[in-house]
């Protein structure tokens, strides 16, 4: 029996849906209904290997190291590449690429309607079935559909589903230092799949990680004076920062700023003499390699205003905007702020940006989308692979 037989049996497909509904439909719930929260994508990964082998598909298994802090060996988790054809490794000229990890807590997968009620406004709801299963599902399915109709070539597209990335890339990470090292990549496009509302995205903002300490002096709380509060400069500098300017574009707009996670003092008698902070911006001027910099200059700028000396920045990720190929007939554009796995693999490719659902709804409890989108980013992954294909070099 077929996984789309097994997992939605007693549903019809309604006139308008396209002939892959079912399998669409199956693919996508037996890997949204699986809990692979960064760490633990073990399970969401052989899932993938079996349903990708019983369609004919090669196969293999990419090892990740551990998450940090992990000790545990049934940790040891993979990335699934997958290719067609007659060749031993994956050799395509066009990759497909999405993750297969989500974030916490775990929501279970539910579909607003059964049957033959399921139409393109049927509701799909639960953790990852926006980020990034549905791009997962859909990308696959594409390949499929493309192969069948023969309007690709047998291993011309090769799939990449990488785990880590919502902490830190390391599947993406992993999958290019595996390739040469050189700026030449055996694949000549890479279309990433991540929520875009199924627009054509043109780049997206980069983004810089800090840690910031303000150093004080410890004192009695009844004597203030004798001490120096690192809570109070703490607080000086995020109002300094908050309302500076860290530099904006006219394609990506300002670059913002987040107070993430503020410690700070031991006891509430206890002047503090030390405070940490960990922020992030989403920094949207400069290049790629400099953007980053542009930013972390002007930070430390601020906190040299406020107390030259008195602060620590410790910035050790961070780079710049992240320019991607849109020029495509049939889609809608766009621009995004948040971060992906595109700056981890490295060289020289075009780079295609694209995938269902909404990024607003991602990291949160309503996250889900509709079977019309789902369905829609099928036939947007088909075009944005012959458009691809029609660009690589014989």
């Amino acid at each position: 029996m077929r996984l789309d037989q097994m997992s939605l049996m007693g549903l019809a497909v309604s006139h308008t849906a396209p002939p892959y509904r079912y399998e669409l439909l199956a693919l996508h719930k037996s890997i949204a209904n699986i809990s692979s929260i960064s760490g633990n994508e073990v399970a969401v990964g052989e899932q993938l290997i079996s349903y990708l082998t019983a369609h004919s598909f090669n196969t293999a298994r990419q090892t990740v190291p551990l998450e940090a802090g992990s000790t545990n060996p049934s940790d040891r988790r993979f990335n699934v590449l997958a290719w067609s054809g007659d060749a031993q490794e994956l050799s395509a000229k066009v990759l497909v690429s999405s993750h297969i990890d989500v974030v916490p807590p775990f929501i279970e997968y539910s579909i607003e309607h059964e049957g033959d009620s399921i139409t393109d406004q049927t509701l799909i709801s639960g953790r990852g079935t926006v980020d990034a299963k549905a791009s997962v599902a859909a990308m696959i399915i594409a390949v499929e559909e493309l192969e069948k109709q023969a309007l690709i070539d047998k291993g011309a597209v090769g799939m990449v589903f990488v785990v880590g990335e919502e902490t830190g890339g390391y599947g993406m990470t992993e999958f290019n230092d595996s390739l040469p090292p050189t700026d030449k990549r055996p694949f000549d496009a890479v279309i990433f799949g991540e929520p875009t509302e199924n627009k054509l995205v043109c780049g997206h903002k980069g983004s810089l990680a800090c840690n910031i300490t303000a150093h004080g002096k410890a004192a009695h709380s009844a004597y203030p004076e004798y001490g120096k509060n690192a809570n109070e400069m703490m607080a000086r500098a995020v109002v300094e920062i908050s309302k500076s300017d860290l530099g904006s574009s006219d394609l990506y707009g300002n670059t913002t700023f987040n107070t993430g996670v503020w410690s700070g003092g031991l006891a509430a008698n206890i002047v503090p003499d030390k405070a940490t902070l960990r922020v992030l911006a989403r920094v949207a001027i400069g290049t790629l390699m400099d953007g980053h910099l542009l930013v972390k200059q002007t930070l430390q700028e601020i906190l040299d205003r406020i107390d030259k000396g008195g602060f620590e920045l410790d910035c050790p990720n961070g780079r710049g905007p992240v320019e991607c190929e849109c020029d495509v007939d049939g889609f809608e554009r766009d621009v995004v702020n948040y971060g992906t796995d595109i700056p981890r693999l490295g060289g020289i490719y075009t780079k295609y940006l694209y995938g269902p659902g909404n990024i607003r709804d991602c990291h949160a409890p309503q996250e889900g989308l509709t079977v019309g989108e789902l369905e829609t980013a099928v036939e947007g992954y088909k075009r944005l692979i012959l458009h691809a294909l029609g660009n690589v070099e014989p």
